[in-house]
């Protein structure tokens, strides 16, 4: 499928497998599963049995954050965007760095359609990750409910539509926001920068400063992801006549 760069979609597919097959998939599919347990565990103990309480068994919020999907949002958030940046890191940058990406492009496909590929298998993989991830977080939750008292309102209903839509979409826009991580760690040719840069948007997104946040801002995410996907049009945008790093 390499010798020529016809068949569109079809060459992009065999691109995107021989990327999981190449960086060995199973790792990050262990680590992602590893990675859930780990928080469906602590979302669970956030939850009922008390470690979220204060010493008087109130609950220890800030205004706003009381509700369940609060912890579930900002901690699947945070471990997911950290971990599809180091992916990138490691599928691209890593790869310019090391020499890899020269064996890459040698390849009788434009260099662009490679990047993207890149790109793409690992914000795919991510994706389905944390979107999985929060669905059995979220179903742990739902099960707790039936015989213990949450400390946090539960404010999720999993037999709406609307549950699933906005779970799709949010997972959207925390993956995407990867590509601003990767267009910084390319530029600086650094893979840790790409990680320190998650870090940050991290930081900007999600973090409260006194009584102002972005995280529940309605049009934030929207714009968040048009922003996300512009900066991984810059780090395909002239590929093909650029120095390998």
């Amino acid at each position: 499928f390499l010798k020529n760069d016809s068949g569109g979609g079809k060459v992009m597919l065999k691109l995107i497998r021989l990327e999981w097959k190449k960086n060995h998939i199973g790792k990050y599919i262990r680590g992602a599963v590893i990675m859930a347990f780990v928080l469906g565990l602590f979302i669970f103990a956030l939850a009922f049995l008390g470690i979220a309480n204060d010493p008087d068994g109130t609950l220890d919020a800030a205004p706003g954050t009381d509700v369940v999907s609060a912890p579930i949002e900002l901690f699947t958030s945070m471990a997911f965007l950290i971990y599809t940046s180091v992916m990138l890191a490691s599928f691209i940058v890593s790869a310019y760095k090391d020499k890899t990406m020269n064996l890459m492009f040698s390849y009788p496909i434009k260099r662009q359609k490679i990047l993207a590929s890149q790109m793409a298998a690992v914000w795919i993989f991510n994706f389905c990750a944390l979107t999985l991830t929060k669905l059995a977080v979220y179903m742990c939750v739902f099960l707790g409910t039936r015989t213990m008292q949450s400390s946090f309102a539960i404010d999720f209903d999993m037999g709406g539509l609307s549950f699933y839509l906005q779970l799709i979409l949010k997972s959207v826009v925390i993956v995407s926001m990867s590509f601003i991580a990767l267009f910084v760690g390319m530029a600086m040719k650094s893979s840790k920068a790409t990680i320190i840069t998650s870090f940050l948007l991290i930081f900007v997104t999600q973090a409260n400063v006194g009584d102002f946040t972005m995280a529940g801002d309605r049009f934030f995410p929207a714009v968040l992801t048009v922003i996300s996907f512009v900066f991984a049009a810059l780090s395909i945008y002239n590929v093909e006549n650029k120095d390998l790093i």
